[in-house]
């Protein structure tokens, strides 16, 4: 399987192969090739539906019956290839060429590759294609760059201030206090302060302990397992009490949730029930739902119990076996890698759950959680002791 993106006879073409046959898409302008033009390009897939888009100019090739998943486990490359030999023959028109030109702003389902020095795996005869000390966004917040004898100065927006235009203005004398937040809230002309785990108030400045987690919406814990060298992947286990009164919300996702090669075993809530999400690695992310069980809004504790042995999913709720699925009889892909990391509640500041899970889940969860256990662990998780933002004290009242 392939997708290629290249510059042929000054026409932008997409290639791409899912295994049975190559679809080539071609725009219909030319780019033009001064030197001088920055040109926008839009290019990708939906199944086996393809679509090209330079400047706002849109060319689709309509889906037709064939494959429709790409599976692909090479290193992405943008310009040029370490090797010619791993450039597929249908992958392009004539004999491959590396591109000549500059390049910024690549989006990957919705991510942003960093093309800096220290963030590619690897590289070779790329320069700075800006040519001054500006460079690409190097003022934040739409701010304007001059080149100074000294570096560079940042003409900063009206309500943005610093040497790269980073601050609000309205975070610029803040009391928020140790590894807090400050988002500013402009409507208001004041700030609000998201505080780090372990600490409360409005300010952030009182400690707290606490043995139930309470997820107010904009909340999550990344926890990681110090123990993830140790065990054995094909044979994973999470257990945990819960309790909610909202119908959406993700509750936990075991996976480093960075893009779509990342194994991940999730549980949530879709529509009032409990669905658990896994994928072992074959990119095709298998749901799980009895919509029987509705355990929304009714106050009480649940607990959930998720066992994969190798593709053999097991699913218990307040002690009842409710799902039992093989989701790949050929065991093509038996172990969970889920990298150590463990989400709950949500993901870092600023990722929405329905855009890092693909629209699995749709919202961060609004709850409490507590009695975490992972695998066959004689102690439960302490939760306090891991990265997080916006959880509360739910101790009080149960």
């Amino acid at each position: 399987d392939f997708l290629c993106i290249s510059l042929v006879n000054g026409f932008i073409q997409l290639r791409y192969n899912l295994g049975d046959k190559t679809v080539i898409l071609q725009t219909f302008q030319k780019v033009r090739a001064n030197g001088n033009t920055w040109h926008s390009l839009k290019a990708g897939r939906a199944g086996n539906e393809g679509y090209l888009d330079l400047d706002g100019i849109n060319i689709t090739q309509k889906a037709s019956p064939g494959m429709n998943v790409l599976d692909t486990h090479t290193d992405f490359f943008v310009g040029g290839v370490s090797s010619l030999n791993l450039v597929n023959s249908m992958a392009v028109e004539n004999e491959p060429t590396s591109f000549t030109g500059c390049i910024r702003e690549i989006v990957i389902n919705n991510r942003e590759l960093k093309l800096t020095v220290t963030d590619p795996k690897g590289g070779a005869n790329v320069g700075d294609c800006d040519g001054t000390v500006c460079g690409y966004t190097v003022c934040k917040n739409n701010g304007t760059c001059q080149v100074e004898n000294s570096g560079f100065s940042c003409s900063c927006p009206q309500e943005w201030i610093g040497s790269t235009c980073e601050q609000s203005i309205h975070c610029s004398q803040n009391r928020c206090g140790s590894q807090a937040l400050c988002i500013p809230q402009p409507t208001l002309f004041s700030y609000i302060c998201v505080c780090a785990l372990g600490w409360s108030g409005k300010y952030c400045d009182s400690k707290i302990r606490f043995f139930i987690a309470k997820f107010v919406g904009n909340s999550y814990i990344k926890y990681t397992d110090p123990y993830y060298g140790k065990r054995d992947l094909q044979y994973s286990r999470i257990s945990l009490n819960f309790t909610t009164n909202q119908t959406e919300g993700l509750i936990v996702w075991m996976g480093k949730g960075e893009d779509e090669d990342n194994d991940f075993l999730a549980i949530g809530l879709a529509n009032g029930t409990l669905k658990i999400v896994i994928n072992l690695g074959e990119r095709i992310s298998v749901p799980l739902i009895r919509s029987k069980y509705s355990i929304c809004c009714d106050e009480r504790w649940h607990f959930v119990t998720v066992v994969q042995n190798q593709t053999c999913v097991k699913v218990y709720l307040d002690e009842e076996l409710i799902l039992f699925e093989d989701i790949d009889p050929q065991r093509k892909y038996t172990a969970l890698n889920y990298g150590g990391i463990c989400y709950f509640g949500g993901f870092e500041i600023g990722r929405k759950v329905n855009i890092v899970t693909t629209g699995l889940f749709q919202k961060e969860f609004i709850g409490k959680i507590k009695d975490v256990v992972l695998f066959q662990d004689s102690k439960k998780i302490q939760l306090m002791k891991a990265e997080g933002y916006n959880v509360y004290n739910g101790n009080q009242g149960n």
